[in-house]
Order: structure tokens, then C-alpha cells, then sequence
């Protein structure tokens, strides 16, 4: 017995996010609204009924990112390891983002460097996405005894940030650097289990 049942198409909506998401990482939040556009296979007047500017598109796709981000990156909420290993698993992810043959860096921290502007719609969500980021590395540093746990999450997102933009500057895997600069900075917060 075959099965005949087919999955719905894409909405409109949804082709030109994932388009955009994929060109705008690749090429940059430059690519022009026609180029967009067509490799959606959308019109620029649905674009444009979907969403007031291409500014709004960005965002839009970057917001679109944040989940599938987030999943990627966190470890699932029933993974009882402790607090340290729980942080170590975002950047052994983040290692193993930056050995794909794609990797072109943080999308959120691209765009918000394309942008310049810190209230664009896209800058917005790239903030949004560090702020989370940076609450789960306080939070689990809280739970591990940290001294100062806010400034140890701020100096992780740093590392996060900084290795990100290291691989694509060099066009090579972190090799565990990311890693062993983590454990570096929660030995010297007191979390060395």
C-alpha cells in the first residue's frame, strides 16, 4: 500500500522566510527585494502585503531562526546533567556548527553587524536572541554555585560570540577552542563539576 497523502504546500509566508533566512545568512541582508523574491517565487507585491519593508523580512526571518536556534544550541529541558555540562553543551554544538562547510557565523549577530543600527527590527531580535542566550548561561551558573553569575553569563556569551566570529575569520572549525575557553571561565567561577 503506497501512501498517497502529500504535505501541504508552503505558504506564501513561509517560502519567502525560508528563502530569506537561507540568502541573508548566506549573502547577507543585502540581497536586493527581486532577488529575494524570486528565488522564493514570490511576487514583490505579495511581499509587500505580507510586510511593510524588507527590514520587517529580516526580522521576520530571524525570529523564524530563534527556535530551531534555540533547540540546536540548548540542551533539552529534561537533560538533568549538572550546570556545568549543561553550558559545555552549547559550545560543543557551537563546535560542531562551525565545522560545517556552511558556516558563516551567528546569523543574529550578522545581521545586527549588516543593519549598524541598534533599534532595525533586525537588531532587535538579534538582541532578544543573546539576552536568552545569556539568561540560560545565568541561570545554570546560578544553579551552580557561580559568584557572580551575571557576569559569568556575560562573559560566556562574549566566548560564544567571539569563537562564532573567530571560525569565520579564519575559515576553519574551532577545534576545541570554544570548549576548553568555557571550562576556563566556570573553573575560575568556582563550577568545576
Amino acid at each position: 500500500m503506497t501512501d498517497t497523502t502529500q504535505a501541504a504546500p508552503a505558504s506564501t509566508r513561509d517560502r519567502l522566510l525560508d528563502t530569506a533566512a537561507e540568502l541573508f545568512y548566506r549573502d547577507g541582508v543585502g540581497v536586493g527585494v527581486e532577488v529575494l523574491c524570486r528565488a522564493a517565487g514570490v511576487s514583490k507585491r505579495s511581499m509587500y502585503q505580507l510586510f511593510g519593508s524588507k527590514d520587517e523580512v529580516v526580522a521576520a526571518s530571524l525570529e523564524r531562526r530563534l527556535p530551531v536556534s534555540e533547540a540546536f544550541l540548548l540542551p533539552p529541558a529534561d537533560d538533568d546533567r549538572p550546570p556545568r555540562a549543561r553550558i559545555l553543551h552549547v559550545f560543543e554544538r557551537l563546535e560542531v556548527m562551525t565545522a560545517e562547510a556552511d558556516f558563516r557565523g551567528c546569523p543574529f549577530v550578522a545581521a545586527a553587524v549588516e543593519v549598524k543600527s541598534p533599534e532595525h527590527p533586525a537588531s532587535l531580535v538579534a538582541r532578544r536572541a543573546k539576552n536568552a542566550l545569556t539568561a540560560f548561561f545565568q541561570g545554570e551558573a546560578e544553579r551552580g554555585g557561580a559568584g557572580d553569575a551575571a557576569l559569568l553569563a556575560r562573559q560566556l556569551t562574549v566566548v560564544f560570540d567571539g569563537c562564532g566570529a573567530r571560525a569565520v575569520v579564519q575559515a576553519q572549525p574551532l577545534d576545541g577552542l570554544a570548549v576548553v575557553t568555557a571550562a576556563a571561565l566556570l573553573d575560575g567561577a568556582g563550577m568545576r563539576s
